[in-house]
Protein backbone atom coordinates (compact mmCIF):
# COMPACT_ATOMS: atom_id res chain seq x y z
CA UNK A 1 0.00 0.00 0.00
CA UNK A 2 3.11 2.35 0.76
CA UNK A 3 3.46 2.74 -3.00
CA UNK A 4 0.25 4.70 -3.61
CA UNK A 5 0.86 6.72 -0.73
CA UNK A 6 1.29 10.46 -1.96
CA UNK A 7 2.85 13.05 0.07
CA UNK A 8 0.29 16.46 1.00
CA UNK A 9 2.50 18.74 -0.83
CA UNK A 10 2.57 16.50 -3.95
CA UNK A 11 -0.96 16.02 -3.92
CA UNK A 12 -1.58 19.37 -3.35
CA UNK A 13 0.35 20.25 -6.78
CA UNK A 14 -1.30 16.95 -8.31
CA UNK A 15 -5.00 18.31 -7.16
CA UNK A 16 -4.05 22.45 -8.76
CA UNK A 17 -3.16 20.64 -11.67
CA UNK A 18 -6.62 18.80 -11.61
CA UNK A 19 -8.67 21.46 -11.26
CA UNK A 20 -6.53 23.83 -13.87
CA UNK A 21 -7.68 21.16 -16.62
CA UNK A 22 -11.26 21.19 -15.11
CA UNK A 23 -11.66 24.82 -15.15
CA UNK A 24 -10.19 25.09 -18.58
CA UNK A 25 -12.85 22.82 -20.24
CA UNK A 26 -15.38 24.58 -18.08
CA UNK A 27 -14.44 27.75 -19.56
CA UNK A 28 -14.37 26.49 -23.04
CA UNK A 29 -17.59 24.34 -23.16
CA UNK A 30 -19.10 27.78 -21.69
CA UNK A 31 -17.48 29.73 -24.43
CA UNK A 32 -18.93 27.57 -26.64
CA UNK A 33 -22.39 27.86 -25.54
CA UNK A 34 -22.06 31.51 -25.04
CA UNK A 35 -21.53 31.77 -28.87
CA UNK A 36 -24.67 29.22 -29.80
CA UNK A 37 -26.71 31.58 -27.57
CA UNK A 38 -25.17 34.55 -29.55
CA UNK A 39 -26.34 33.17 -32.91
CA UNK A 40 -29.37 32.02 -31.95
CA UNK A 41 -30.42 35.65 -30.45
CA UNK A 42 -29.62 36.73 -34.28
CA UNK A 43 -25.93 38.85 -32.62
CA UNK A 44 -28.62 40.53 -30.10
CA UNK A 45 -26.92 40.57 -27.24
CA UNK A 46 -29.18 42.20 -24.94
CA UNK A 47 -30.91 38.85 -25.18
CA UNK A 48 -28.30 36.71 -23.59
CA UNK A 49 -28.76 36.67 -19.89
CA UNK A 50 -25.78 36.98 -17.56
CA UNK A 51 -25.20 34.78 -14.97
CA UNK A 52 -22.29 36.81 -13.09
CA UNK A 53 -22.77 37.51 -9.68
CA UNK A 54 -22.61 41.14 -8.79
CA UNK A 55 -20.37 40.49 -5.03
CA UNK A 56 -19.25 37.61 -3.30
CA UNK A 57 -17.48 37.72 -0.12
CA UNK A 58 -15.54 34.32 0.51
CA UNK A 59 -14.64 33.28 4.21
CA UNK A 60 -12.08 29.85 4.47
CA UNK A 61 -13.24 30.50 7.94
CA UNK A 62 -16.32 31.13 10.52
CA UNK A 63 -13.96 33.56 12.62
CA UNK A 64 -13.76 36.10 10.32
CA UNK A 65 -17.07 36.66 10.58
CA UNK A 66 -16.93 39.68 12.78
CA UNK A 67 -14.70 41.02 9.94
CA UNK A 68 -17.59 40.48 7.33
CA UNK A 69 -20.91 41.06 9.25
CA UNK A 70 -20.49 44.81 9.33
CA UNK A 71 -20.05 44.86 5.72
CA UNK A 72 -22.68 42.46 5.32
CA UNK A 73 -25.21 44.39 7.06
CA UNK A 74 -24.50 47.82 4.99
CA UNK A 75 -24.75 45.68 2.29
CA UNK A 76 -28.37 44.68 3.20
CA UNK A 77 -29.46 48.04 4.84
CA UNK A 78 -29.14 49.47 1.12
CA UNK A 79 -31.35 46.51 -0.77
CA UNK A 80 -27.55 45.44 -2.57
CA UNK A 81 -27.14 41.88 -3.53
CA UNK A 82 -24.15 39.98 -2.36
CA UNK A 83 -23.19 36.31 -1.77
CA UNK A 84 -21.71 35.18 0.75
CA UNK A 85 -19.44 31.80 0.51
CA UNK A 86 -18.10 29.96 2.98
CA UNK A 87 -16.01 26.96 3.63
CA UNK A 88 -17.63 26.32 7.42
CA UNK A 89 -20.65 24.70 8.16
CA UNK A 90 -21.40 26.27 11.68
CA UNK A 91 -20.31 29.70 9.90
CA UNK A 92 -22.95 32.44 12.24
CA UNK A 93 -23.60 34.13 8.24
CA UNK A 94 -26.01 30.59 7.76
CA UNK A 95 -28.23 31.81 10.83
CA UNK A 96 -28.83 35.13 9.33
CA UNK A 97 -32.07 36.59 8.05
CA UNK A 98 -30.71 38.84 5.37
CA UNK A 99 -33.53 39.74 2.12
CA UNK A 100 -30.02 40.58 0.21
CA UNK A 101 -27.47 38.81 1.61
CA UNK A 102 -27.34 34.88 0.32
CA UNK A 103 -24.98 33.09 2.44
CA UNK A 104 -24.02 29.53 1.02
CA UNK A 105 -21.70 26.85 2.53
CA UNK A 106 -19.63 25.36 -0.40
CA UNK A 107 -17.46 22.88 1.35
CA UNK A 108 -14.21 22.48 2.77
CA UNK A 109 -10.84 21.87 1.70
CA UNK A 110 -10.79 20.90 -2.01
CA UNK A 111 -14.59 21.32 -2.55
CA UNK A 112 -14.73 24.80 -1.95
CA UNK A 113 -11.47 25.69 -3.65
CA UNK A 114 -12.91 24.08 -6.76
CA UNK A 115 -15.97 26.51 -6.82
CA UNK A 116 -14.05 29.27 -6.72
CA UNK A 117 -11.48 28.50 -9.41
CA UNK A 118 -15.01 28.60 -11.38
CA UNK A 119 -16.67 31.64 -9.94
CA UNK A 120 -18.74 33.46 -11.97
CA UNK A 121 -17.94 37.19 -10.18
CA UNK A 122 -17.65 40.86 -11.03
CA UNK A 123 -15.89 41.43 -7.30
CA UNK A 124 -14.79 39.32 -4.89
CA UNK A 125 -13.99 40.11 -1.39
CA UNK A 126 -11.68 38.16 0.85
CA UNK A 127 -9.24 37.83 3.82
CA UNK A 128 -8.33 34.67 3.03
CA UNK A 129 -4.46 35.16 1.58
CA UNK A 130 -2.35 32.99 -1.02
CA UNK A 131 -5.05 33.97 -3.79
CA UNK A 132 -3.25 32.11 -7.07
CA UNK A 133 -0.22 30.55 -4.66
CA UNK A 134 -2.04 27.22 -3.82
CA UNK A 135 -5.26 25.66 -4.61
CA UNK A 136 -7.22 28.89 -4.97
CA UNK A 137 -6.72 29.76 -8.47
CA UNK A 138 -7.68 33.20 -10.20
CA UNK A 139 -10.75 32.88 -11.69
CA UNK A 140 -11.11 33.93 -15.49
CA UNK A 141 -14.85 35.31 -14.71
CA UNK A 142 -13.86 37.40 -11.90
CA UNK A 143 -12.85 40.88 -13.20
CA UNK A 144 -11.77 41.80 -9.67
CA UNK A 145 -10.20 40.23 -6.61
CA UNK A 146 -10.43 42.34 -3.06
CA UNK A 147 -8.48 41.56 -0.26
CA UNK A 148 -9.44 43.47 3.45
CA UNK A 149 -7.37 43.31 6.55
CA UNK A 150 -8.90 41.05 9.21
CA UNK A 151 -6.35 43.30 11.64
CA UNK A 152 -4.88 46.75 11.94
CA UNK A 153 -1.04 45.70 11.78
CA UNK A 154 1.30 45.28 9.14
CA UNK A 155 0.26 43.21 6.28
CA UNK A 156 3.83 41.48 6.02
CA UNK A 157 2.81 38.18 8.81
CA UNK A 158 1.28 36.33 5.95
CA UNK A 159 3.26 33.16 4.46
CA UNK A 160 4.83 33.99 1.35
CA UNK A 161 2.70 36.16 -1.64
CA UNK A 162 -0.14 36.90 0.91
CA UNK A 163 -1.63 39.33 -1.21
CA UNK A 164 0.03 39.79 -3.95
CA UNK A 165 -2.12 38.76 -6.77
CA UNK A 166 -5.10 40.51 -4.80
CA UNK A 167 -6.35 43.70 -7.46
CA UNK A 168 -7.24 45.87 -4.62
CA UNK A 169 -6.41 46.06 -0.69
CA UNK A 170 -8.68 47.91 1.49
CA UNK A 171 -6.48 49.55 4.37
CA UNK A 172 -7.35 50.00 8.11
CA UNK A 173 -4.54 52.77 8.21
CA UNK A 174 -1.94 54.42 5.88
CA UNK A 175 0.66 52.58 7.52
CA UNK A 176 -0.25 49.25 5.73
CA UNK A 177 0.39 50.95 2.40
CA UNK A 178 4.13 51.07 2.33
CA UNK A 179 4.82 47.40 2.77
CA UNK A 180 2.54 46.82 -0.13
CA UNK A 181 4.20 48.85 -1.97
CA UNK A 182 7.83 47.83 -1.32
CA UNK A 183 7.00 43.81 -1.97
CA UNK A 184 5.69 45.34 -5.58
CA UNK A 185 8.78 47.00 -6.39
CA UNK A 186 11.14 43.90 -5.12
CA UNK A 187 8.71 41.56 -6.22
CA UNK A 188 8.67 43.26 -10.17
CA UNK A 189 4.29 43.33 -9.41
CA UNK A 190 2.11 45.62 -11.17
CA UNK A 191 0.87 47.84 -8.71
CA UNK A 192 -2.48 46.96 -6.92
CA UNK A 193 -5.31 49.66 -6.15
CA UNK A 194 -5.35 50.72 -2.07
CA UNK A 195 -7.35 52.84 0.16
CA UNK A 196 -7.71 52.98 3.48
CA UNK A 197 -11.41 52.43 4.64
CA UNK A 198 -10.60 51.86 8.73
CA UNK A 199 -11.37 48.86 10.64
CA UNK A 200 -15.42 47.69 10.46
CA UNK A 201 -15.17 45.16 13.10
CA UNK A 202 -13.02 47.48 15.59
CA UNK A 203 -16.18 49.51 15.05
CA UNK A 204 -18.30 47.28 16.02
CA UNK A 205 -16.31 46.09 18.64
CA UNK A 206 -16.27 49.51 20.35
CA UNK A 207 -19.90 50.14 20.13
CA UNK A 208 -20.40 47.04 21.59
CA UNK A 209 -18.35 47.95 24.35
CA UNK A 210 -19.35 51.30 25.26
CA UNK A 211 -23.16 49.61 25.78
CA UNK A 212 -21.77 47.67 28.60
CA UNK A 213 -20.87 48.56 32.19
CA UNK A 214 -17.09 48.18 33.10
CA UNK A 215 -16.37 44.27 34.32
CA UNK A 216 -15.36 44.31 38.27
CA UNK A 217 -13.25 41.21 39.12
CA UNK A 218 -12.56 39.98 42.39
CA UNK A 219 -8.93 38.96 41.12
CA UNK A 220 -7.04 39.33 38.21
CA UNK A 221 -7.57 37.56 35.45
CA UNK A 222 -4.74 36.54 33.13
CA UNK A 223 -5.48 36.41 29.23
CA UNK A 224 -2.82 34.26 27.36
CA UNK A 225 -3.54 34.62 23.42
CA UNK A 226 -0.52 33.72 21.37
CA UNK A 227 -0.17 33.41 17.65
CA UNK A 228 0.65 30.10 15.67
CA UNK A 229 4.25 28.78 14.95
CA UNK A 230 7.22 27.85 15.78
CA UNK A 231 7.76 31.79 17.09
CA UNK A 232 4.89 31.41 18.72
CA UNK A 233 4.37 31.87 22.84
CA UNK A 234 3.10 28.43 23.31
CA UNK A 235 5.05 26.84 21.11
CA UNK A 236 8.03 28.15 22.10
CA UNK A 237 7.56 27.97 26.26
CA UNK A 238 4.73 25.82 26.79
CA UNK A 239 4.67 24.05 30.27
CA UNK A 240 7.39 26.88 31.34
CA UNK A 241 5.16 30.16 30.80
CA UNK A 242 1.62 27.92 31.71
CA UNK A 243 3.23 26.82 35.01
CA UNK A 244 4.80 30.51 36.01
CA UNK A 245 0.87 31.97 35.20
CA UNK A 246 -0.74 29.75 37.17
CA UNK A 247 1.90 30.45 39.98
CA UNK A 248 1.16 33.78 40.64
CA UNK A 249 -2.21 32.56 42.29
CA UNK A 250 -4.27 34.84 39.54
CA UNK A 251 -7.03 33.18 37.43
CA UNK A 252 -5.71 32.24 33.75
CA UNK A 253 -7.46 32.00 30.85
CA UNK A 254 -5.41 30.45 28.02
CA UNK A 255 -6.78 31.33 24.10
CA UNK A 256 -4.18 29.47 21.54
CA UNK A 257 -4.64 30.36 18.33
CA UNK A 258 -7.15 28.55 16.11
CA UNK A 259 -4.57 27.13 13.97
CA UNK A 260 -2.88 25.42 16.60
CA UNK A 261 -5.44 22.93 17.22
CA UNK A 262 -4.82 22.04 13.19
CA UNK A 263 -1.02 22.41 13.01
CA UNK A 264 0.37 22.11 15.93
CA UNK A 265 -1.77 19.20 17.48
CA UNK A 266 1.19 17.57 18.96
CA UNK A 267 1.84 20.33 20.67
CA UNK A 268 -1.65 21.36 22.14
CA UNK A 269 -3.17 18.07 23.07
CA UNK A 270 -0.19 17.06 25.34
CA UNK A 271 -1.02 20.91 27.33
CA UNK A 272 -4.52 20.22 27.06
CA UNK A 273 -4.58 16.83 28.88
CA UNK A 274 -1.70 18.34 31.64
CA UNK A 275 -3.50 21.23 32.27
CA UNK A 276 -7.54 21.01 32.98
CA UNK A 277 -10.27 23.27 33.58
CA UNK A 278 -10.50 24.67 37.02
CA UNK A 279 -12.05 27.56 38.39
CA UNK A 280 -8.76 29.31 38.27
CA UNK A 281 -7.43 28.16 34.98
CA UNK A 282 -9.64 27.80 31.70
CA UNK A 283 -9.35 27.08 28.15
CA UNK A 284 -11.07 29.66 25.54
CA UNK A 285 -12.33 28.50 22.27
CA UNK A 286 -15.22 31.14 21.57
CA UNK A 287 -15.11 31.91 18.02
CA UNK A 288 -15.73 35.35 19.12
CA UNK A 289 -12.98 36.82 21.19
CA UNK A 290 -14.82 39.89 22.16
CA UNK A 291 -16.66 38.60 25.92
CA UNK A 292 -13.21 37.29 27.01
CA UNK A 293 -11.08 40.65 26.22
CA UNK A 294 -13.85 42.44 28.01
CA UNK A 295 -13.15 40.34 31.08
CA UNK A 296 -9.81 40.33 31.27
CA UNK A 297 -7.37 42.71 32.84
CA UNK A 298 -3.93 41.69 31.42
CA UNK A 299 -3.22 40.54 28.05
CA UNK A 300 0.06 38.47 27.48
CA UNK A 301 0.90 37.56 23.76
CA UNK A 302 3.80 37.51 21.29
CA UNK A 303 3.08 39.04 17.83
CA UNK A 304 -0.50 38.05 17.72
CA UNK A 305 -2.79 40.30 16.23
CA UNK A 306 -4.88 40.21 18.80
CA UNK A 307 -2.55 43.53 20.53
CA UNK A 308 -3.93 45.50 18.82
CA UNK A 309 -8.17 44.72 19.62
CA UNK A 310 -7.10 45.00 23.16
CA UNK A 311 -4.85 48.36 23.28
CA UNK A 312 -7.11 49.95 20.96
CA UNK A 313 -10.46 48.91 21.51
CA UNK A 314 -10.41 47.57 25.14
CA UNK A 315 -7.84 50.43 26.06
CA UNK A 316 -5.77 47.99 28.30
CA UNK A 317 -2.08 47.76 28.79
CA UNK A 318 -0.47 44.13 27.64
CA UNK A 319 2.96 42.04 28.03
CA UNK A 320 4.41 41.15 25.01
CA UNK A 321 6.47 38.31 24.66
CA UNK A 322 10.13 38.07 23.37
CA UNK A 323 9.57 34.98 21.37
CA UNK A 324 12.78 36.31 18.47
CA UNK A 325 10.47 36.16 15.71
CA UNK A 326 11.30 34.25 12.39
CA UNK A 327 10.08 35.94 9.89
CA UNK A 328 11.66 32.89 7.17
CA UNK A 329 7.98 31.84 6.60
CA UNK A 330 6.64 34.90 5.88
CA UNK A 331 6.67 38.05 3.61
CA UNK A 332 8.48 39.84 6.68
CA UNK A 333 11.03 37.96 5.52
CA UNK A 334 11.71 40.42 2.38
CA UNK A 335 12.08 43.72 4.05
CA UNK A 336 15.24 44.94 5.21
CA UNK A 337 13.51 47.20 7.81
CA UNK A 338 11.90 46.66 11.28
CA UNK A 339 8.30 45.84 11.20
CA UNK A 340 6.09 48.07 12.57
CA UNK A 341 4.10 46.14 15.15
CA UNK A 342 7.16 45.62 16.56
CA UNK A 343 8.40 48.75 16.63
CA UNK A 344 5.37 50.25 18.28
CA UNK A 345 5.07 47.42 20.96
CA UNK A 346 6.73 49.85 23.41
CA UNK A 347 4.38 52.35 23.58
CA UNK A 348 1.92 49.88 24.35
CA UNK A 349 3.17 47.47 27.04
CA UNK A 350 5.86 46.03 28.63
CA UNK A 351 8.22 42.86 27.18
CA UNK A 352 8.29 39.84 28.72
CA UNK A 353 11.54 37.54 28.92
CA UNK A 354 12.10 33.87 30.50
CA UNK A 355 14.12 35.27 32.94
CA UNK A 356 11.04 37.42 34.00
CA UNK A 357 9.05 34.32 34.75
CA UNK A 358 9.52 33.79 38.17
CA UNK A 359 8.52 37.63 38.78
CA UNK A 360 5.66 37.44 36.34
CA UNK A 361 3.16 38.03 39.18
CA UNK A 362 4.93 41.29 40.09
CA UNK A 363 5.35 42.31 36.33
CA UNK A 364 1.84 42.01 36.41
CA UNK A 365 1.07 44.08 39.72
CA UNK A 366 3.08 46.37 38.56
CA UNK A 367 1.29 47.19 35.10
CA UNK A 368 -1.79 46.73 36.15
CA UNK A 369 -1.46 50.49 38.07
CA UNK A 370 1.05 51.75 35.11
CA UNK A 371 -1.45 54.70 33.57
CA UNK A 372 1.90 56.03 31.17
CA UNK A 373 0.75 53.47 28.46
CA UNK A 374 -2.67 55.77 27.54
CA UNK A 375 -0.69 57.47 25.22
CA UNK A 376 1.02 55.33 23.60
CA UNK A 377 -2.55 53.99 22.75
CA UNK A 378 -3.55 57.03 21.34
CA UNK A 379 -0.98 57.61 19.11
CA UNK A 380 -1.11 53.65 17.72
CA UNK A 381 -5.10 54.20 17.27
CA UNK A 382 -4.88 57.63 15.02
CA UNK A 383 -1.97 56.20 13.23
CA UNK A 384 -3.82 52.60 12.73
CA UNK A 385 -7.68 52.79 13.10
CA UNK A 386 -8.24 55.47 10.61
CA UNK A 387 -12.35 57.07 9.81
CA UNK A 388 -13.25 55.35 13.11
CA UNK A 389 -16.63 54.50 12.85
CA UNK A 390 -17.18 54.85 9.20
CA UNK A 391 -15.44 51.21 8.19
CA UNK A 392 -18.30 49.10 6.43
CA UNK A 393 -19.67 52.43 5.07
CA UNK A 394 -16.31 53.53 3.36
CA UNK A 395 -15.89 49.79 2.31
CA UNK A 396 -19.35 49.16 0.94
CA UNK A 397 -18.78 52.48 -1.20
CA UNK A 398 -15.12 51.14 -2.78
CA UNK A 399 -17.02 48.15 -3.73
CA UNK A 400 -20.17 49.54 -5.44
CA UNK A 401 -17.91 52.70 -7.42
CA UNK A 402 -15.62 49.50 -8.47
CA UNK A 403 -18.82 47.73 -9.51
CA UNK A 404 -19.95 50.78 -11.20
CA UNK A 405 -16.16 51.26 -13.15
CA UNK A 406 -16.53 47.98 -14.21
CA UNK A 407 -19.62 47.32 -16.06
CA UNK A 408 -19.28 51.02 -17.16
CA UNK A 409 -16.20 49.63 -19.29
CA UNK A 410 -17.85 46.81 -20.71
CA UNK A 411 -20.38 48.82 -21.98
Amino acid sequence: MSLLYIDPGTGSMLFSVFIGIVSALVFLFRKIFIKIKFILSGGKTEKISSTKIPYVIFTDHKRYWNIFKPVCDEFEKRGLPLAYWTASPDDPALEQKYQHVKAQFIGEGNKAFAKLNMMNACIVLSTTPGLDVYQWKRSKNVDCYVHIRHDVEDPVGYRMFGCDFYDSVLLTGSHQERYIRVFEQKREEKPKETLVVGCAYMDVMKERLSSLAPVKNKKPVVLLAPSWGESAILKKYGNSILDALIATGYKIVVRPHPQSFTSEKDMIEPLLQKYKQSDDFEWNRDNDNFEILRQADILITDFSGIIFDWALVFDKPLIYADTSYDSSPYDSAWLDEPLWRFEVLPDLGVKLERKDFSNLKGIIDNLMRDESFQKGREKIRAQAWQFQGQGAKRTVDYLTAKYDQLVGKKN
